[in-house]
Protein backbone atom coordinates (compact mmCIF):
# COMPACT_ATOMS: atom_id res chain seq x y z
CA UNK A 1 0.00 0.00 0.00
CA UNK A 2 1.29 3.22 -1.00
CA UNK A 3 -0.76 6.26 0.34
CA UNK A 4 -1.03 7.20 3.42
CA UNK A 5 -2.84 5.72 6.08
CA UNK A 6 -5.70 7.81 7.19
CA UNK A 7 -4.74 9.10 10.67
CA UNK A 8 -6.85 8.09 13.52
CA UNK A 9 -6.79 9.76 17.23
CA UNK A 10 -8.69 6.83 19.78
CA UNK A 11 -9.90 8.36 23.09
CA UNK A 12 -10.71 5.95 25.50
CA UNK A 13 -12.97 7.98 27.99
CA UNK A 14 -13.37 5.53 30.66
CA UNK A 15 -16.84 5.65 32.36
CA UNK A 16 -18.45 7.73 29.21
CA UNK A 17 -21.90 6.41 28.51
CA UNK A 18 -25.43 8.43 27.05
CA UNK A 19 -26.27 9.57 30.49
CA UNK A 20 -23.18 11.41 30.59
CA UNK A 21 -22.50 12.45 27.36
CA UNK A 22 -25.49 14.50 27.86
CA UNK A 23 -23.47 16.56 29.95
CA UNK A 24 -20.51 17.38 27.05
CA UNK A 25 -21.26 19.12 24.26
CA UNK A 26 -18.40 19.16 22.63
CA UNK A 27 -18.49 15.45 22.49
CA UNK A 28 -22.24 15.44 21.38
CA UNK A 29 -21.76 17.95 18.78
CA UNK A 30 -18.72 15.35 17.33
CA UNK A 31 -21.06 12.76 17.20
CA UNK A 32 -23.71 14.72 15.77
CA UNK A 33 -21.79 15.80 13.17
CA UNK A 34 -20.08 11.98 12.75
CA UNK A 35 -21.94 8.88 14.12
CA UNK A 36 -22.28 6.96 17.02
CA UNK A 37 -23.06 3.08 18.16
CA UNK A 38 -23.57 1.43 21.12
CA UNK A 39 -20.79 -0.63 22.55
CA UNK A 40 -20.70 -4.03 23.48
CA UNK A 41 -18.23 -4.58 26.34
CA UNK A 42 -16.22 -8.10 27.84
CA UNK A 43 -16.50 -9.49 31.71
CA UNK A 44 -15.02 -8.21 33.30
CA UNK A 45 -15.75 -5.12 32.36
CA UNK A 46 -12.28 -3.55 33.71
CA UNK A 47 -9.41 -1.61 32.13
CA UNK A 48 -6.95 -3.99 31.36
CA UNK A 49 -9.10 -6.79 30.44
CA UNK A 50 -11.18 -4.10 28.29
CA UNK A 51 -8.50 -2.47 26.73
CA UNK A 52 -6.78 -5.83 25.82
CA UNK A 53 -10.13 -7.03 23.78
CA UNK A 54 -10.09 -3.85 22.10
CA UNK A 55 -6.44 -3.82 20.55
CA UNK A 56 -6.64 -7.32 20.09
CA UNK A 57 -9.86 -7.93 19.05
CA UNK A 58 -9.81 -11.25 20.79
CA UNK A 59 -11.70 -12.37 24.60
CA UNK A 60 -9.81 -12.97 27.65
CA UNK A 61 -9.36 -16.91 27.01
CA UNK A 62 -7.31 -15.81 24.02
CA UNK A 63 -5.01 -12.58 25.38
CA UNK A 64 -5.00 -13.87 29.00
CA UNK A 65 -6.10 -10.30 30.68
CA UNK A 66 -8.99 -11.60 33.27
CA UNK A 67 -8.80 -8.67 35.11
CA UNK A 68 -6.87 -5.88 36.62
CA UNK A 69 -4.69 -8.43 37.97
CA UNK A 70 -4.89 -12.26 39.00
CA UNK A 71 -3.04 -14.43 40.82
CA UNK A 72 0.38 -15.59 39.28
CA UNK A 73 0.14 -18.99 40.49
CA UNK A 74 3.81 -19.59 39.22
CA UNK A 75 5.25 -16.90 41.24
CA UNK A 76 2.60 -17.67 44.51
CA UNK A 77 1.52 -13.91 44.51
CA UNK A 78 -1.30 -11.74 43.46
CA UNK A 79 0.17 -9.08 41.34
CA UNK A 80 -2.30 -6.44 40.24
CA UNK A 81 -1.84 -3.35 37.46
CA UNK A 82 1.64 -5.08 36.25
CA UNK A 83 2.35 -3.13 32.81
CA UNK A 84 4.75 -5.30 30.64
CA UNK A 85 3.09 -5.60 27.11
CA UNK A 86 4.52 -9.37 26.89
CA UNK A 87 1.40 -10.02 29.30
CA UNK A 88 -0.83 -9.97 26.80
CA UNK A 89 -1.55 -12.27 23.79
CA UNK A 90 -2.77 -12.27 20.81
CA UNK A 91 -1.83 -10.12 17.63
CA UNK A 92 -2.46 -6.00 18.85
CA UNK A 93 -3.89 -3.25 16.44
CA UNK A 94 -0.65 -2.10 15.42
CA UNK A 95 0.74 -5.57 13.93
CA UNK A 96 -2.54 -5.99 11.74
CA UNK A 97 -1.80 -2.21 10.17
CA UNK A 98 2.07 -2.98 9.85
CA UNK A 99 0.88 -6.08 7.90
CA UNK A 100 -1.10 -3.74 5.26
CA UNK A 101 1.36 -0.41 5.83
CA UNK A 102 4.76 -1.56 6.73
CA UNK A 103 6.14 1.42 8.89
CA UNK A 104 2.66 2.52 10.30
CA UNK A 105 3.42 4.61 13.45
CA UNK A 106 1.77 4.53 16.62
CA UNK A 107 2.10 6.84 20.31
CA UNK A 108 0.39 4.96 23.44
CA UNK A 109 -0.27 7.75 25.72
CA UNK A 110 -1.39 6.13 29.19
CA UNK A 111 -2.90 3.10 27.46
CA UNK A 112 -2.52 -0.05 29.92
CA UNK A 113 0.32 -2.63 29.10
CA UNK A 114 2.29 0.18 27.31
CA UNK A 115 5.46 -0.67 28.84
CA UNK A 116 7.35 -3.19 26.45
CA UNK A 117 5.20 -2.58 23.55
CA UNK A 118 7.01 -2.04 20.04
CA UNK A 119 5.27 1.02 19.29
CA UNK A 120 6.81 4.44 18.32
CA UNK A 121 6.22 6.49 21.32
CA UNK A 122 4.78 5.59 24.77
CA UNK A 123 4.14 7.42 27.94
CA UNK A 124 2.90 5.94 30.88
CA UNK A 125 2.85 6.63 34.93
CA UNK A 126 5.50 5.53 36.44
CA UNK A 127 6.86 7.23 39.46
CA UNK A 128 10.37 7.34 41.15
CA UNK A 129 11.14 4.64 43.64
CA UNK A 130 13.75 5.82 45.96
CA UNK A 131 15.68 3.58 48.05
CA UNK A 132 14.45 5.32 51.15
CA UNK A 133 11.30 4.37 50.68
CA UNK A 134 9.72 7.85 49.09
CA UNK A 135 8.05 7.70 46.04
CA UNK A 136 7.79 10.57 43.57
CA UNK A 137 5.16 11.32 40.56
CA UNK A 138 7.14 11.04 36.91
CA UNK A 139 5.97 8.78 33.77
CA UNK A 140 8.03 6.48 31.81
CA UNK A 141 8.56 7.40 28.21
CA UNK A 142 10.10 5.62 25.03
CA UNK A 143 12.23 7.11 22.86
CA UNK A 144 13.52 8.15 26.89
CA UNK A 145 14.61 11.94 25.51
CA UNK A 146 10.55 12.11 24.74
CA UNK A 147 10.48 12.23 28.79
CA UNK A 148 12.37 15.19 29.26
CA UNK A 149 10.75 17.46 26.21
CA UNK A 150 7.10 16.51 27.82
CA UNK A 151 7.86 17.30 31.18
CA UNK A 152 9.65 20.80 30.31
CA UNK A 153 6.52 21.81 29.28
CA UNK A 154 4.08 20.68 31.26
CA UNK A 155 5.74 19.57 34.31
CA UNK A 156 6.06 16.40 36.20
CA UNK A 157 3.23 13.86 35.29
CA UNK A 158 0.40 14.64 38.44
CA UNK A 159 0.63 11.40 39.80
CA UNK A 160 -1.18 12.07 42.50
CA UNK A 161 -3.92 13.35 40.65
CA UNK A 162 -4.11 10.32 38.56
CA UNK A 163 -4.95 7.94 41.58
CA UNK A 164 -5.98 8.22 45.29
CA UNK A 165 -7.53 10.90 47.35
CA UNK A 166 -6.77 13.58 44.79
CA UNK A 167 -7.34 12.05 42.22
CA UNK A 168 -9.07 14.49 39.67
CA UNK A 169 -8.95 16.48 36.15
CA UNK A 170 -4.94 17.55 36.20
CA UNK A 171 -4.12 13.89 35.08
CA UNK A 172 -6.46 14.07 32.18
CA UNK A 173 -4.96 17.58 31.10
CA UNK A 174 -1.61 16.75 31.49
CA UNK A 175 -2.41 13.51 29.61
CA UNK A 176 -4.24 15.24 26.85
CA UNK A 177 -1.45 18.51 26.51
CA UNK A 178 1.03 15.07 26.52
CA UNK A 179 -0.79 14.00 23.39
CA UNK A 180 -0.92 17.03 22.01
CA UNK A 181 2.30 17.93 21.26
CA UNK A 182 3.42 14.18 20.61
CA UNK A 183 0.76 14.57 17.34
CA UNK A 184 2.47 18.01 16.50
CA UNK A 185 5.68 16.83 16.63
CA UNK A 186 5.74 13.39 15.08
CA UNK A 187 2.68 12.55 13.70
CA UNK A 188 1.67 9.22 14.38
CA UNK A 189 -0.72 7.13 12.30
CA UNK A 190 -2.73 6.17 15.26
CA UNK A 191 -2.86 8.22 18.81
CA UNK A 192 -4.14 6.35 21.54
CA UNK A 193 -5.33 8.18 24.48
CA UNK A 194 -6.49 6.85 28.19
CA UNK A 195 -8.57 9.68 30.27
CA UNK A 196 -9.43 8.60 32.98
CA UNK A 197 -11.12 11.88 34.80
CA UNK A 198 -14.79 10.41 34.93
CA UNK A 199 -13.53 7.24 36.72
CA UNK A 200 -13.05 9.00 39.75
CA UNK A 201 -16.11 11.15 40.43
CA UNK A 202 -18.39 8.50 39.25
CA UNK A 203 -16.91 5.74 41.91
CA UNK A 204 -17.41 8.44 44.83
CA UNK A 205 -20.62 10.00 44.11
CA UNK A 206 -22.67 7.15 41.67
CA UNK A 207 -23.69 7.66 38.21
CA UNK A 208 -25.68 10.59 38.56
CA UNK A 209 -25.84 13.74 39.85
CA UNK A 210 -23.95 17.48 40.42
CA UNK A 211 -20.93 15.75 40.84
CA UNK A 212 -21.25 13.95 37.84
CA UNK A 213 -22.36 16.69 35.85
CA UNK A 214 -19.59 19.47 36.72
CA UNK A 215 -17.14 16.35 36.03
CA UNK A 216 -18.20 15.63 32.88
CA UNK A 217 -18.15 19.04 32.07
CA UNK A 218 -14.79 19.80 33.07
CA UNK A 219 -13.70 16.94 31.01
CA UNK A 220 -15.59 18.32 27.62
CA UNK A 221 -13.32 21.32 27.98
CA UNK A 222 -10.18 19.41 28.42
CA UNK A 223 -10.68 16.95 25.90
CA UNK A 224 -11.64 20.59 23.29
CA UNK A 225 -8.13 20.98 22.31
CA UNK A 226 -7.01 18.11 21.62
CA UNK A 227 -10.10 17.42 19.31
CA UNK A 228 -9.42 20.48 17.76
CA UNK A 229 -5.46 19.49 16.78
CA UNK A 230 -7.01 16.30 15.08
CA UNK A 231 -8.90 18.12 12.90
CA UNK A 232 -6.54 20.94 11.92
CA UNK A 233 -4.67 17.44 10.92
CA UNK A 234 -7.62 15.77 9.38
CA UNK A 235 -7.59 12.80 11.92
CA UNK A 236 -10.08 10.31 12.45
CA UNK A 237 -11.52 10.81 15.77
CA UNK A 238 -12.87 8.26 17.46
CA UNK A 239 -14.20 8.30 21.62
CA UNK A 240 -15.02 4.89 23.09
CA UNK A 241 -15.48 3.45 26.58
CA UNK A 242 -14.74 0.61 28.55
CA UNK A 243 -17.66 0.45 30.96
CA UNK A 244 -20.55 2.58 32.27
CA UNK A 245 -20.16 3.25 35.87
CA UNK A 246 -23.41 2.22 38.06
CA UNK A 247 -24.42 2.78 41.22
CA UNK A 248 -22.84 0.77 44.32
CA UNK A 249 -25.13 0.20 47.52
CA UNK A 250 -22.98 -2.26 49.72
CA UNK A 251 -19.32 -4.18 49.35
CA UNK A 252 -18.99 -7.88 49.79
CA UNK A 253 -16.37 -9.35 51.55
CA UNK A 254 -15.64 -12.29 50.19
CA UNK A 255 -12.33 -13.59 51.88
CA UNK A 256 -13.72 -12.87 55.15
CA UNK A 257 -16.48 -15.68 54.60
CA UNK A 258 -13.90 -18.11 53.24
CA UNK A 259 -11.62 -17.10 56.24
CA UNK A 260 -14.58 -17.67 58.70
CA UNK A 261 -15.14 -21.17 57.05
CA UNK A 262 -11.38 -21.78 57.57
CA UNK A 263 -10.76 -21.98 54.12
CA UNK A 264 -8.37 -18.49 53.52
CA UNK A 265 -5.34 -18.35 56.26
CA UNK A 266 -3.25 -15.86 57.16
CA UNK A 267 0.56 -15.25 58.22
CA UNK A 268 1.39 -12.51 61.12
CA UNK A 269 4.11 -10.01 61.10
CA UNK A 270 4.76 -7.48 63.87
CA UNK A 271 0.97 -7.98 64.66
CA UNK A 272 -0.51 -7.69 60.97
CA UNK A 273 -2.53 -10.11 59.15
CA UNK A 274 -1.07 -11.11 55.59
CA UNK A 275 -2.81 -13.48 53.32
CA UNK A 276 -1.21 -16.57 52.56
CA UNK A 277 -1.86 -17.70 49.12
CA UNK A 278 0.43 -20.61 48.85
CA UNK A 279 -1.46 -22.53 51.91
CA UNK A 280 -5.03 -21.20 51.40
CA UNK A 281 -7.40 -23.53 50.49
CA UNK A 282 -9.59 -20.75 48.66
CA UNK A 283 -9.35 -17.10 48.56
CA UNK A 284 -10.62 -14.33 46.26
CA UNK A 285 -8.72 -11.93 43.91
CA UNK A 286 -11.65 -8.99 44.23
CA UNK A 287 -11.51 -6.56 40.95
CA UNK A 288 -14.71 -4.42 41.31
CA UNK A 289 -18.14 -6.71 40.83
CA UNK A 290 -16.05 -9.82 39.58
CA UNK A 291 -13.88 -12.04 41.69
CA UNK A 292 -11.37 -14.76 41.16
CA UNK A 293 -12.11 -17.41 43.40
CA UNK A 294 -8.58 -19.73 43.40
CA UNK A 295 -9.20 -23.19 44.82
CA UNK A 296 -5.97 -25.40 45.82
CA UNK A 297 -8.31 -28.22 45.97
CA UNK A 298 -10.78 -29.79 43.48
CA UNK A 299 -11.80 -31.64 46.34
CA UNK A 300 -12.99 -28.40 47.95
CA UNK A 301 -15.02 -26.95 45.01
CA UNK A 302 -18.24 -28.24 45.72
CA UNK A 303 -18.04 -26.65 48.89
CA UNK A 304 -16.52 -23.23 47.72
CA UNK A 305 -19.36 -22.89 45.31
CA UNK A 306 -22.04 -23.26 47.89
CA UNK A 307 -20.63 -20.92 49.97
CA UNK A 308 -20.10 -18.34 47.44
CA UNK A 309 -23.33 -18.87 45.98
CA UNK A 310 -25.06 -18.24 49.22
CA UNK A 311 -23.33 -15.13 49.91
CA UNK A 312 -25.56 -11.59 49.83
CA UNK A 313 -24.06 -9.81 46.87
CA UNK A 314 -23.33 -12.69 44.80
CA UNK A 315 -25.61 -12.85 41.64
CA UNK A 316 -23.39 -15.64 39.98
CA UNK A 317 -20.96 -18.00 40.55
CA UNK A 318 -19.02 -19.10 37.53
CA UNK A 319 -17.45 -22.61 36.95
CA UNK A 320 -15.72 -24.37 34.23
CA UNK A 321 -18.91 -23.62 31.65
CA UNK A 322 -19.79 -20.78 32.71
CA UNK A 323 -15.99 -19.22 32.23
CA UNK A 324 -16.19 -20.60 28.54
CA UNK A 325 -19.29 -18.76 28.08
CA UNK A 326 -17.97 -15.37 28.72
CA UNK A 327 -14.56 -16.01 27.27
CA UNK A 328 -13.08 -16.12 30.72
CA UNK A 329 -11.76 -19.66 30.23
CA UNK A 330 -8.12 -19.08 30.81
CA UNK A 331 -5.53 -20.85 32.98
CA UNK A 332 -5.04 -17.40 34.93
CA UNK A 333 -8.58 -16.98 35.78
CA UNK A 334 -10.12 -18.69 39.10
CA UNK A 335 -11.48 -21.94 39.54
CA UNK A 336 -14.76 -20.21 40.00
CA UNK A 337 -15.23 -16.07 39.28
CA UNK A 338 -17.83 -14.29 41.10
CA UNK A 339 -20.21 -11.87 39.70
CA UNK A 340 -21.77 -9.39 41.83
CA UNK A 341 -25.21 -8.20 42.05
CA UNK A 342 -26.09 -5.01 40.34
CA UNK A 343 -25.55 -2.81 43.36
CA UNK A 344 -22.89 -4.73 45.08
CA UNK A 345 -19.09 -4.87 44.50
CA UNK A 346 -16.15 -6.91 46.17
CA UNK A 347 -13.27 -5.70 48.66
CA UNK A 348 -10.68 -7.40 49.05
CA UNK A 349 -10.50 -7.97 53.12
CA UNK A 350 -9.38 -10.69 54.79
CA UNK A 351 -8.68 -9.81 58.45
CA UNK A 352 -11.38 -9.50 61.02
CA UNK A 353 -10.31 -6.94 63.38
CA UNK A 354 -8.95 -3.60 61.99
CA UNK A 355 -6.34 -3.57 64.79
CA UNK A 356 -4.41 -6.34 62.22
CA UNK A 357 -5.20 -4.93 59.41
CA UNK A 358 -1.99 -4.47 57.52
CA UNK A 359 -0.52 -1.06 57.41
CA UNK A 360 -0.71 -0.88 53.35
CA UNK A 361 -4.49 -0.91 53.64
CA UNK A 362 -4.66 2.21 55.06
CA UNK A 363 -2.27 3.56 51.92
CA UNK A 364 -2.83 4.44 48.27
CA UNK A 365 -1.24 1.06 47.77
CA UNK A 366 -2.08 -0.16 44.10
CA UNK A 367 0.67 -2.99 43.79
CA UNK A 368 0.70 -4.57 47.43
CA UNK A 369 -3.25 -4.80 48.27
CA UNK A 370 -4.67 -8.31 47.06
CA UNK A 371 -7.42 -6.61 45.01
CA UNK A 372 -8.39 -3.63 43.68
CA UNK A 373 -9.54 -1.31 46.49
CA UNK A 374 -11.42 2.37 45.53
CA UNK A 375 -11.50 3.18 49.19
CA UNK A 376 -8.16 4.33 47.86
CA UNK A 377 -10.36 7.42 46.58
CA UNK A 378 -11.25 8.93 50.32
CA UNK A 379 -9.80 10.24 52.77
CA UNK A 380 -10.61 8.16 55.52
CA UNK A 381 -14.72 9.22 55.82
CA UNK A 382 -14.38 7.91 59.85
CA UNK A 383 -12.55 11.08 60.38
CA UNK A 384 -11.61 12.97 56.96
CA UNK A 385 -9.86 16.06 58.98
CA UNK A 386 -7.47 13.93 60.97
CA UNK A 387 -6.94 11.82 57.70
CA UNK A 388 -5.75 15.28 55.97
CA UNK A 389 -3.72 16.55 58.71
CA UNK A 390 -1.68 13.16 58.94
CA UNK A 391 -1.23 14.06 55.13
CA UNK A 392 0.36 17.31 55.47
CA UNK A 393 2.38 16.15 57.95
CA UNK A 394 3.19 13.08 55.73
CA UNK A 395 4.23 15.64 53.10
CA UNK A 396 6.13 18.13 55.78
CA UNK A 397 8.20 14.48 56.25
CA UNK A 398 8.59 14.16 52.77
CA UNK A 399 9.81 17.99 51.78
CA UNK A 400 12.71 17.41 55.10
CA UNK A 401 13.63 14.05 53.39
CA UNK A 402 12.42 11.96 56.10
CA UNK A 403 10.73 8.33 55.94
CA UNK A 404 7.19 9.20 55.70
CA UNK A 405 3.86 7.05 55.48
CA UNK A 406 0.54 8.13 54.39
CA UNK A 407 -1.96 6.90 56.14
CA UNK A 408 -5.28 8.28 54.97
CA UNK A 409 -6.94 5.27 53.28
CA UNK A 410 -10.22 3.89 55.36
CA UNK A 411 -11.04 0.61 55.77
CA UNK A 412 -14.62 -0.29 56.04
CA UNK A 413 -15.56 3.29 56.13
CA UNK A 414 -13.73 3.81 53.25
CA UNK A 415 -15.67 0.74 51.64
CA UNK A 416 -19.00 1.76 52.59
CA UNK A 417 -18.32 5.43 51.23
CA UNK A 418 -18.22 4.27 47.72
CA UNK A 419 -21.00 4.88 45.30
CA UNK A 420 -20.43 3.81 41.94
CA UNK A 421 -19.02 0.56 40.43
CA UNK A 422 -18.48 -1.55 37.55
CA UNK A 423 -17.67 -4.74 35.99
CA UNK A 424 -20.99 -6.72 35.31
CA UNK A 425 -22.23 -6.58 31.69
CA UNK A 426 -24.47 -3.76 31.41
CA UNK A 427 -28.27 -4.14 31.52
CA UNK A 428 -29.26 -0.78 30.92
CA UNK A 429 -28.27 0.96 27.87
CA UNK A 430 -27.76 4.56 29.25
CA UNK A 431 -25.34 3.36 31.32
CA UNK A 432 -23.68 1.29 28.96
CA UNK A 433 -19.89 2.10 27.04
CA UNK A 434 -20.56 4.24 23.96
CA UNK A 435 -18.47 4.19 20.47
CA UNK A 436 -18.14 8.04 18.75
CA UNK A 437 -16.86 8.55 14.98
CA UNK A 438 -15.73 11.86 14.08
CA UNK A 439 -16.76 10.46 10.57
CA UNK A 440 -20.38 10.48 9.04
CA UNK A 441 -21.49 7.05 8.71
CA UNK A 442 -18.16 5.46 10.09
CA UNK A 443 -20.30 3.59 12.72
CA UNK A 444 -22.61 1.84 10.23
CA UNK A 445 -24.39 -0.46 12.43
CA UNK A 446 -26.01 0.38 15.95
CA UNK A 447 -23.87 -1.73 18.15
CA UNK A 448 -20.45 -3.08 17.67
CA UNK A 449 -19.06 -5.32 20.55
CA UNK A 450 -15.31 -4.59 22.21
CA UNK A 451 -14.18 -7.57 19.97
CA UNK A 452 -15.13 -5.59 16.84
CA UNK A 453 -13.17 -2.62 17.53
CA UNK A 454 -9.93 -3.45 16.42
CA UNK A 455 -11.28 -4.45 12.53
CA UNK A 456 -13.34 -1.56 12.74
CA UNK A 457 -10.28 0.73 13.24
CA UNK A 458 -7.85 -1.02 10.64
CA UNK A 459 -11.16 0.10 8.31
CA UNK A 460 -11.34 3.57 9.51
CA UNK A 461 -7.85 3.85 8.79
CA UNK A 462 -8.09 2.38 5.51
CA UNK A 463 -6.51 -0.85 5.91
CA UNK A 464 -8.07 -4.30 6.50
CA UNK A 465 -7.03 -7.62 8.68
CA UNK A 466 -6.76 -9.58 5.38
CA UNK A 467 -4.49 -7.28 4.26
Amino acid sequence: MTTRPTPLLVLDVVGLTPAILEHMPRLTALADAGSRAELGTVLPAVTCTVQSTLLTGALPREHGIVGNGWYFRDLGEVLLWRQHNALVGGEKLWHAARRAHPGYTVANVCWWYAMGADVDWTVTPRPIYHADGRKDPDCYTRPPELHDRLTARLGPFPLFQYWGPGAGIASSRWICRAAEQIMAEHSPDLTLVYVPELDYDLQRHGPAGPYVAAAAARLDLVLMPLLDAAAAREATVVVLSEYGITKASFPVHVNRALRAEGLLTVYTQAGMEYLDPWTSRAFAVSDHQIAHIYVADPADLRRVHKLCEALPGVAQVLDESGKSEYGLDHARSGELVLIAEPEAWFTYYYWLDDARAPDFARLVDIHRKPGYDPAELFFDPAGPAAARTRAAAALLRKRLGMRYLMNVIGLDAGAAAVRGTHGRLPSDPRHAPLLLCSRPGAAARPRYAAVEVKGLLLGLAGLTESA
